[in-house]
């Protein structure tokens, strides 16, 4: 089955949701990045909020970037979606390694402490940029305390990845909650006995659950109406254009230094790993432009 995402309404559109799986996309992830198990948890919790972020823009050229730093020896993640559900995204470590805790992969470990940055370019003279110092680490937390915080939205998120043996990712997704202004007392406290009893999202994924299931789930005993459904994956747009204008970003010094190294010059996509190389006739006629 392919990634997809899910938007719904309930209780008379005072509570908005949006659910996903995304398993494809975050072993698509792992590949690229050869992440260990944990890295692969975090990453991919990165990459399915910022996917069910993304599809909230409006605009064609909007993007949404979350980024991590932390302390810890992963130290920081990368991820960058577009209003179309498509992802990308790098880890400053791939290869941490951690105990387990309580059973299960460490991921507030790998990067607690530090902040949650959520980036919004939406075409304006500045991005939105929100900043919160993590809570935990686990991801999910830190996102619920990020939209009450910064955009005054009362949330709930869920987020899981579940990992092989064989290092594979086996089932990965997650959800979003959000309730409106105009959301009643009673409604708040029956989702919130809802998520009480709610099982994690790898327990529900692993079990068969579609995106669906979930919201179906934790909207027991609501009427609810799913609005879109959209397909979603890991897509990297980078091109030899794209790399060309960040080499001429570059200072008249840096890139004498390059060409005057008398060595072609080999530039990697943090995001794809997919490798570009430039001679130095090639660094030569970008300095010029």
């Amino acid at each position: 089955m392919s990634d997809y995402i899910v938007r719904a309404t309930a209780a008379n559109d005072s509570i908005r949701a949006f659910a996903m799986t995304s398993k494809e996309m975050v072993e698509e992830a792992r590949k690229i990045h050869d992440t260990a198990p944990v890295v692969t948890a975090a990453l991919g919790r990165m990459l399915t909020a910022a996917a069910m972020m993304g599809v909230t823009l409006k605009g064609e050229d909007d993007l949404m970037t979350l980024q991590l730093q932390g302390d810890g020896p992963l130290r920081g993640i990368t991820v960058t979606a577009n209003s179309e559900g498509y992802v990308k995204g790098y880890p400053m470590v791939n290869d941490v390694v951690l105990p387990p805790k309580n059973g299960k992969l460490d991921v507030g470990g790998s990067i607690y402490p530090g902040y949650l940055r959520v980036i919004k370019d939406m075409g304006l003279k500045e991005p939105y940029v929100g900043t919160v110092q993590l809570q935990t680490g686990e991801i999910a937390e830190d996102l619920t305390y990020y939209f009450a915080v910064s955009e005054q939205v009362p949330s709930s998120v869920g987020l899981g990845v579940l990992v092989n043996k064989d290092l594979s990712v086996n089932c990965a997704g997650g959800f979003i909650v959000q309730l409106m202004p105009f959301c009643e007392d009673s409604v708040i406290e029956k989702l919130e006995e809802n998520l009480k009893e709610l099982p994690s999202v790898t327990d529900m994924l692993s079990s068969g659950m579609t995106p669906e299931d979930m919201l179906n789930t934790v909207f027991k005993g609501f009427d609810v109406e799913i609005t879109e459904k959209t397909d979603t994956g890991y897509k990297c747009d980078c091109s030899v254009e794209r790399v060309e204008r960040s080499l001429a970003a570059l200072n008249n010094e840096d890139m004498q230094e390059m060409i005057d190294a008398g060595k072609p010059v080999e530039v990697r996509c943090q995001f794809c790993d997919k490798k570009y190389e430039f001679s130095i006739e090639d660094l030569k006629n970008i300095r010029k432009k």
